[in-house]
């Protein structure tokens, strides 16, 4: 059912990854030719931020609606946990690219997938001990 705690952890993660296309994660300004140049970072900046973003959303939003296959449910959670680790690590080398780069305080908007995804998996986890339990009580 919808109601599960997993369900909360999956939204969480489909809201702050989706907030990541409008907020940066790293905004720096450099002197071009002795002309302030803002420089950001965001989920649309780059083609493999976009689609590594578009996929976690997708992982997430399809995962809320598979309550009814745990097994099927914790394997695409623990693939966008996958997903969403490779987009952390895409956005460090994306940061890497600047000379001295400040993360933003909306990169936070980026790394929430990760505990999400991880809260649900545990939430799944919880759900299927409880199932075997109830199983082996009748």
């Amino acid at each position: 059912m919808l109601q599960r705690s997993q369900t909360l952890w999956l939204l969480l993660a489909v809201i702050t990854a989706a907030l990541s296309f409008s907020f940066p994660f790293v905004v720096w300004q450099e002197l071009i030719d002795n002309n302030p140049v803002q420089i950001v970072i965001d989920a649309g900046s780059n083609l493999y931020l976009l689609i590594n973003t578009a996929i976690v959303i997708l992982l997430a939003f399809v995962s809320i609606f598979l309550y009814k296959n745990r097994k099927k449910q914790s394997w695409i959670v623990a693939l966008g946990l996958i997903f969403s680790s490779l987009l952390l690590f895409l956005y460090i080398l994306e940061m890497q690219k600047l000379v001295h780069p400040v993360p933003a305080l909306t990169c936070l908007f980026a790394v929430m997938p990760i505990p999400g995804f991880i809260l649900a998996l545990v939430g799944i986890r919880k759900d299927e001990k409880l199932i075997k339990s109830l199983d082996s009580l009748r």
